[in-house]
């Protein structure tokens, strides 16, 4: 455990970075010749969050294991592409971390998207190195919206439930990390405020600068 139990927890896509916009357009170039073409508001409550593996059971029922991994991976290469160079980070979010730094609160990343598109993101923020652990969902035997990703992220960082705090976009990410034990905060990228806290969080902000969610991490974190 760390010397204090405090922790910061943040899903990736979504929540440090804004790139919904981005995996939409990648899934509907790939998933259009198969039948399936989404809106923002579809991706929000059907793709964004989930596992691969899910999604393409959902959407790819007819195909075999084989080919619906090929098909993802085609998807997941046209994301990386269209994001080489276009990632910028939520407002106040650098401003965040430095804070956890100098307070010496670990941080962790903890997500259901490929570790490849992962490490790229965090890379491209320039970040990488601030995370204790980047956790994979699908590297474990349950990806979000079960609590073991945030269990997982916890144990990596030393931190207790009721002293961290998680950041999330997306209905089975918020859930998941309510799952754990962890107060949520709803980051309202792709889904509303009451869409968030419907799934589990405890307030929602539109980005890391927001008065509020400044001050309720200053109480939690003691700094």
């Amino acid at each position: 455990m760390s010397r204090s139990g405090r922790a910061l927890l943040f899903d990736i896509d979504g929540t440090l970075a804004d790139t919904d916009a981005l995996h939409l357009k990648a899934f509907n170039q790939v998933f259009a010749p198969h039948g399936h073409v989404f809106d923002r508001d579809r991706a929000a409550k059907e793709l964004m969050g989930f596992s691969n593996t899910s999604i393409s059971q959902r959407f790819l029922p007819g195909q075999p294991p084989e080919r619906q991994a090929a098909i993802m991976a085609e998807k997941e290469e046209a994301f990386r592409k269209l994001a080489s160079g276009q990632i910028k980070p939520l407002a106040g979010l650098m401003k965040l971390l430095a804070l956890a730094d100098r307070a010496e609160v670990p941080m962790v990343a903890v997500t259901n998207a490929p570790r490849l598109n992962a490490e790229m993101l965090l890379s491209g923020l320039g970040i990488m190195q601030r995370f204790k652990a980047v956790i994979i969902g699908e590297e474990l035997s349950h990806g979000k919206p079960h609590p073991l990703p945030y269990l997982e992220g916890l144990r990596a960082a030393g931190g207790v439930p009721d002293r961290s705090l998680a950041f999330e976009d997306s209905r089975s990410g918020v859930q998941s990390a309510s799952a754990a034990g962890i107060a949520t905060i709803g980051m309202r990228t792709s889904l509303g405020h009451g869409d968030l806290v419907a799934a589990g969080a405890v307030c929602t902000a539109g980005s890391f600068d927001d008065p509020e969610l400044l001050r309720l991490i200053a109480r939690t974190m003691n700094w």
